[in-house]
């Protein structure tokens, strides 16, 4: 099968070009595969950035990219895994002319949230997910701070809402959740239920042990919505091992506590195969956002590594952990809570051996890169038999 992937890549490297590369290498092992990238380098001044949020509605250039794209290599499928804000929803257009079908993965809320999170001041915000322009959003500039920025980016939203360009354009689009799948059917998209198939994420099996080390491990950004505050003082108030993997705007806070508190250590920014190494030994992963993740690949990781998970009750975390079954599910932003679960690993030691062999034996089931094959093999062939 010949597969275009369509990606604009972010300017600071993150999960979905991780993500957009890991397909690409499975995808290519049993197919003729081409990417597609679009990048944001050359947005640098503010006209810059005034003219791509507005050419982010319908931009010309790429449209002519991506038809050029198309009749030189001819795929069989185009799989978009972000188009903003330099591909635009153009391209979508161009491979509708072209009769070629097209899915997207949605890996943000970016169709229904100007800052693609759910999340401003802290907490969660949906007051933009049911309106058809994102008014709130432009009044609030969630968008990099900028009302002209978001209000361009809502503009784009609104525009091919009108146009129907989210019904009719795109053949399937992949939630990675079933919580995700439902934001996004619950909002002003009007989408219909057989436009959005589930397919969550995969990650490499690098192995795993069963004789666990004493401490637990956070790994990701430093940051208010990743729950940083909840951490610390979970860990502040108990005698158990808290190693801190990562950086971001809450550096010092994390540095300052680990000074403080004897039994928090902060490791730094890590390789892949120094936290591998980690999630591996480690009693559990402890996940602790406080905004809607639209996924968890650290989640995956430490099934992978027959480490289990403690994480909130919502979004895709929520939905990844089996309570009581591959780790714990704590209330969101609740730190006696969140304390409880970690004592569970500690007190009931036949119970914590079972939860590691579940999190493995969910890893084989739905995580690894064969299963993430199959689904996406078959999603494609579906979206392109009902196109012929």
């Amino acid at each position: 099968m010949n597969i275009l992937l369509i990606h604009n890549t972010y300017q600071q490297k993150g999960g979905e070009d991780s993500v957009l590369e890991n397909e690409y290498q499975l995808l290519k092992e049993k197919n003729t595969v081409e990417k597609l990238l679009f990048n944001n380098e050359d947005i640098k001044s503010s006209f810059d950035k005034l003219k791509t949020g507005f050419n982010s509605i319908y931009n010309k250039n790429s449209a002519k990219i991506v038809e050029e794209k198309i009749k030189e290599f001819s795929p069989d499928i185009i799989h978009v895994h972000n188009f903003f804000p330099i591909a635009s929803p153009s391209i979508f257009y161009v491979a509708n002319k072209l009769n070629i079908p097209i899915v997207m993965s949605l890996h943000n809320y970016r169709l229904i949230c100007p800052n693609a999170l759910l999340f401003k001041n802290n907490e969660i915000c949906e007051k933009c997910v049911n309106k058809s322009f994102a008014i709130d959003a432009v009044l609030h500039g969630c968008y990099r701070e900028s009302r002209v920025q978001t209000f361009a980016l809502a503009l784009m939203s609104y525009v091919h809402k009108k146009r129907k360009t989210w019904n009719t354009k795109v053949d399937k689009y992949i939630a990675l959740t079933e919580f995700a799948k439902e934001k996004i059917l619950n909002s002003s998209l009007g989408l219909d239920e057989s436009q959005i198939v589930v397919k969550p994420n995969f990650v490499i099996d690098n192995g795993f042990e069963l004789e666990k080390e004493e401490y637990c491990l956070f790994v990701g950004r430093l940051s208010k919505e990743k729950g940083i505050d909840v951490l610390l003082n979970t860990f502040q108030n108990s005698e158990r091992k808290l190693l801190i993997i990562g950086t971001g705007p809450m550096l010092e806070t994390v540095k300052e506590y680990s000074k403080e508190y004897s039994n928090i250590e902060y490791l730094g920014f890590q390789s892949i195969d120094f936290i591998i190494d980690k999630l591996k030994k480690a009693k559990a992963l402890i996940f602790t956002s406080i905004w809607y993740e639209t996924f968890g690949m650290t989640i995956i990781e430490a099934f992978s590594c027959a480490t289990p998970v403690i994480a909130p009750n919502l979004g895709a975390p929520g939905e990844l952990v089996l309570d009581g079954y591959t780790g714990f599910i704590y209330k969101a932003g609740d730190s006696i809570e969140l304390h409880s679960s970690i004592e569970q690993l500690y007190i009931q030691p036949e119970m914590y051996t079972q939860l590691c062999k579940n999190a493995r034996k969910d890893f084989l089931e739905k995580y690894t890169k064969e299963k993430s094959y199959d689904y996406l093999m078959k999603i494609y062939q579906d979206v392109i038999n009902g196109k012929t």
